[in-house]
């Protein structure tokens, strides 16, 4: 009989750290914060995002904009949602809005997610994120980066390396969405 196993593989207290961690080092590279802007892809992107920019605003003294991304109708499985596809039908993404309240046009953005596995959303988020403007650059934190890259696609930031199966998955939960902080492995038995 098989079934699925849950490991908590980063509790609340170390997940802190890391995000403290992450905000540290986005501090240290991009010395001109007065560019600098953080952007998170919905749904615990946006979250992850939120915490980045508070943290950098409380060792900083100065605002960090912060916004939120849509990626849902930049995805590349889109197509697969019509009925012009021999793949089951997928449901139609849930549209919740990007939230920009700053222009990104010469700014460092710095695009946040919370688990990186084939780079497809990011490839997604990237193509949102011209729709915008066009930014300076444009740097990648991840809370977790767990491989299996299909595209080309390399963090500026990691919070932590889990190399996983293609059969395992990794979820990370947040309070803000989950009533918790842990990052767990979920594994088929």
């Amino acid at each position: 009989m098989s079934g699925v196993s849950v490991k908590t593989v980063v509790p609340a207290d170390q997940l802190g750290r890391t995000i403290v961690r992450i905000a540290h080092e986005i501090l240290e590279r991009d010395q001109d914060i007065s560019q600098l802007a953080v952007v998170g892809i919905y749904t615990r992107g946006a979250h992850l995002a939120r915490r980045l920019a508070g943290l950098m605003e409380e060792f900083t003294g100065r605002d960090i904009p912060v916004g939120e991304l849509d990626i849902s109708l930049y995805r590349d499985d889109v197509a697969a949602r019509g009925s012009l596809t021999i793949r089951p039908k997928l449901p139609h993404p849930e549209l919740r809005g990007t939230h920009l309240p700053f222009g990104i046009d010469g700014k460092t953005i710095v695009l946040v997610d919370d688990v990186l596995f084939t780079g497809r959303t990011i490839r997604a988020a990237i193509d949102a994120l011209f729709d915008y403007g066009r930014p300076a650059r444009i740097q990648l934190a991840v809370l977790v980066d767990r491989g299996h890259r299909e595209l080309p696609i390399r963090p500026d930031y990691v919070g932590k390396n889990l190399p996983t199966s293609q059969e395992e998955r990794i979820n990370v939960r947040l309070s803000e969405v989950d009533g918790e902080d842990e990052i767990v492995l979920e594994a088929v038995e």
